[in-house]
């Protein structure tokens, strides 16, 4: 296990060492910093966090809970693979996210939404002009997910920050395959949405959200079709 933080303060609140241990290694995780497959040592990572393994433990079984790592039946720790040969139903999910989210943000936006809507957009667009591939996953999360909450349904808002994140190693191999050479036509689609967005057309909302998804879906699966031999379709 690599890396290394600095030492825990005194008087740290009761589960904020769990929390520190969690946010950083699901970051890593979701980044590929921990490859899928890598193992997960609780003494290394008591002796990386400076901490007693209690709460090492908390943290681990909420990433066990969200899918990011497993135990083995010889009771070893890896991070979880990413099952490519059954993402026909992620990318459902994700399609009607975009679609449902941007809709009901159209609809049901309020004063300010669209500002906030904005400032991740703007955020966006420069990471793709930095080429900071791990700033354009995190922004692109951001900027969906601020139409999410325009929506005003947090069932729906909930479901897909969960389909964000979990596609954030997905993407991140996506844009790896760019080799530094950013769509922005990504920039455009997200100008566009918002200009739907704030006309409340529904209708346009509706068919941008999924014309966005559908290629980020297409590309994807052509990626690993490419990339792998699978070819996976929905």
């Amino acid at each position: 296990m690599t890396g290394t933080v600095d030492p825990p303060p005194h008087g740290r609140k009761r589960g904020s060492g769990a929390r520190l241990v969690y946010d950083l290694l699901r970051d890593e995780i979701l980044d590929l910093k921990l490859a899928p497959g890598s193992p997960i040592d609780e003494v290394q990572l008591a002796e990386r966090f400076q901490m007693s393994r209690t709460p090492i433990r908390e943290a681990l079984v909420r990433l066990a809970g969200e899918g990011l790592i497993e135990t083995l039946p010889n009771r070893s720790t890896m991070v979880s693979n990413i099952d490519f040969l059954n993402l026909g139903p992620f990318f459902d999910a994700l399609v009607l996210m975009y679609r449902v989210t941007t809709r009901l943000a159209a609809q049901n936006h309020r004063p300010g939404d669209i500002a906030a809507i904005r400032l991740h957009h703007e955020e966006y667009a420069a990471a793709v002009a930095a080429r900071d591939a791990l700033a354009m996953i995190a922004t692109n999360a951001a900027f969906h997910a601020a139409i999410a909450e325009a929506g005003r349904n947090p069932y729906f808002t909930g479901l897909f920050r969960r389909l964000l994140d979990e596609g954030r190693r997905i993407l991140r191999l996506y844009y790896k395959s760019y080799d530094e050479q950013f769509p922005q036509r990504f920039v455009e689609d997200h100008a566009l949405i918002i200009a739907a967005i704030e006309s409340r057309d529904v209708e346009t909302a509706d068919r941008l959200g999924r014309s966005h998804a559908d290629q980020i879906v297409a590309q994807v699966q052509k990626l690993f079709s490419r990339s792998s031999g699978v070819d996976i379709t929905l």
